[in-house]
């Protein structure tokens, strides 16, 4: 197929049709920042403002940081971390998450990003599969990791607090509320166990030296869900991720070297937070504000007004809880500059109102796990169309195929509005999955082309529009969720016959669980029940917010139940709306 790359009459002035991925690693974007900027924040955390002008904050300066995570690095290769060994960073968005992730690369090792939210059962498959020996998280959390240790290959756990890096004054203060909270325990380290601030102080700030090959060498496992439910790790290599910075750059080639200041609500074990925030913030030399908790809609408010955030990467639920927060007006907003959606489609009227709210612009983007994440956008500053994940990034293609091979098995690469799979290619495209080839060639075929499972159509002037999907994927606030995970737990449940789970629309998750349960007969239950007995064994996200009881359920004739005829319904509930 020959690419006619029509996108590019449509690129901002300034956008190179192309990029130059520099041969580095990730850690090194650290280390020549720290050269660049090595007075300016490159961390802050701010818990809480405090009249006069006080904040209960944590700050690092690039030097701090990249010292701190020398530091851990060699801590690490003391405990028998070698290269390419898999550490799992069960942590929020706090200081230690970024000095824990750089250190960990620069001892050579991967990073094994992994949610604090995950019940242990969910837990334990994703770090048995990753081969994880080495487990950074929080002193609260550490019960969860004692219970799946004996079904993994954990040997090393390494605690952390949120109170550590706050300074002395409110340091006493945080600890009791974090206590509170259920994160912050007392803990008898059993052997094999550390602190992390005890590894810091006893180690020299002398990073190991270890080569690694950006191009072949893993930096980071990004679990993904797949049809099967099974945990899948797409291998990210350092080329990818430092291609994906550059090509984010690019994009928005107004962002300013040491001048932008990004808020990270995002979590950073998130693909999207990680690169887009993080990485992207950290490699421009900006100052990357961390907010531990993104649901607390009042202090992103107050972060964004009183630190002058100019970069806000978020999920359209970010934007909807800003834009109906009772007290948006009481804050000046007007400093933010780019913000660009992920995750689930970006309502027009959101957009319109969060700009007029901050004078910035908000675009929406594609990606995934596999794809670093991102690999495509609409013009931060041109022209946007409704609806519209944008254009390809540069050096990235995007193409549409017929969901079937032709008569001869070759691929059918489809015109202009025509729907059918959304592939795409690029540096950013991920190695593969780990130790799963028979995934790998599923999702990548033999001319590199990733099949992202997404129905899209692209319209005369290169924009892409994704109109369904042919995974049964759930994706809300950007997590995506694997229905058959949620429908093993209903099966559990004592009363239950039967369950089914789709996603339906959401006006601020995009969209959200909705559980189809059959009881069993002389049995009885609530939605509240459904959802309680959910709860205590799924994530937060993935717990039905919705729940319908039925007497059966759509099957097939082979008795296999028809997901899609519970979503058409559900479609024609909204539109009769």
């Amino acid at each position: 197929m020959t690419m006619d790359f029509r996108w590019f009459a449509h690129y901002e002035p300034g956008v190179a049709h192309s990029v130059a991925v520099p041969d580095t690693t990730v850690h090194q974007l650290l280390v020549d920042s720290t050269v660049r900027f090595p007075d300016h924040t490159a961390v802050r955390m701010v818990l809480r403002y405090l009249p006069l002008g006080l904040k209960v904050q944590a700050t690092l300066s690039y030097t701090e940081l990249n010292r701190l995570s020398d530091r851990f690095a060699a801590a690490l290769v003391k405990l028998g971390v070698s290269k390419g060994s898999r550490v799992s960073l069960m942590l929020p968005n706090i200081p230690q998450l970024v000095i824990a992730y750089f250190g960990v690369l620069k001892a050579g090792a991967i990073v094994v990003n992994t949610n604090p939210t995950y019940p242990a059962h969910e837990l334990a498959p994703l770090l048995r599969s990753a081969g994880a020996e080495t487990i950074v998280t929080l002193s609260g959390l550490y019960d969860r990791v004692l219970e799946i240790q004996p079904t993994t290959a954990i040997k090393t756990i390494i605690l952390t607090d949120i109170p550590e890096t706050i300074g002395r004054l409110f340091r006493n203060t945080v600890a009791k509320q974090v206590r509170a909270s259920g994160m912050m325990k007392a803990v008898t380290p059993r052997a094999g166990t550390y602190f992390m601030q005890d590894l810091l102080a006893t180690v020299p700030a002398t990073a190991p030296s270890v080569p690694v090959d950006p191009a072949s060498d893993t930096a980071v496992f990004q679990f993904t869900g797949g049809t099967s439910g099974l945990p899948k790790a797409a291998e990210l290599t350092h080329r990818n991720l430092v291609a994906n910075i550059a090509q984010i750059n690019a994009w928005v080639p107004s962002l300013k070297p040491g001048g932008e200041k990004f808020l990270l609500a995002l979590p950073a074990f998130h693909v999207y937070g990680m690169t887009v925030g993080m990485l992207t913030c950290l490699n421009l030399g900006g100052e990357l504000v961390l907010a531990p908790d993104p649901r607390h809609t009042l202090h992103l408010l107050e972060i964004i007004a009183r630190e002058k955030i100019t970069v806000y990467p978020g999920v359209p639920a970010m934007y909807i809880a800003i834009i109906n927060h009772p007290k948006v007006a009481d804050f000046d907003l007007h400093s933010i500059r780019v913000c660009l959606s992920g995750g689930a489609s970006l309502p027009a009227e959101v957009a319109q109102k969060f700009e007029a709210v901050t004078g910035g612009k908000l675009v929406e983007g594609y990606g995934m796990s596999e794809t670093s994440p991102l690999t495509a956008g609409n013009p931060v500053f041109g022209q946007t169309k409704t609806g519209s994940v944008g254009m390809p990034f540069p050096s990235t293609e995007l193409a549409i195929i017929a969901l079937e091979p032709d008569e001869h098995g070759e691929t059918q690469f489809l015109d202009v509005e025509q729907a059918g799979e959304l592939v795409v290619r690029g540096p950013q495209v991920m190695k593969g999955y780990y130790n799963n080839p028979a995934e790998t060639r599923i999702a990548i075929d033999a001319a590199g082309w990733l099949h992202t499972g997404d129905i899209a159509t692209m319209d005369a002037d290169g924009y892409f529009f994704i109109v369904d999907r042919k995974k049964d994927l759930i994706i809300a606030s950007g997590y995506n969720i694997v229905p058959r995970e949620v429908e093993e737990i209903l099966f559990m449940h004592p009363k239950v016959l039967e369950a089914a789970v789709v996603g339906v629309p959401d006006a601020k998750r995009g969209e959200t669980v909705k559980a189809f349960v059959v009881l069993k007969e002389g049995q009885s239950a609530t939605a509240e029940d459904i959802r309680d007995f959910c709860k205590e064994r799924l994530a937060p996200y993935k717990v039905p917010s919705l729940v319908e009881f039925r007497t059966e359920l759509p099957k097939s004739q082979v008795g296999k139940t028809l997901r899609r005829i519970l979503v058409e319904e559900e479609k024609r509930k909204v539109a009769l709306h």
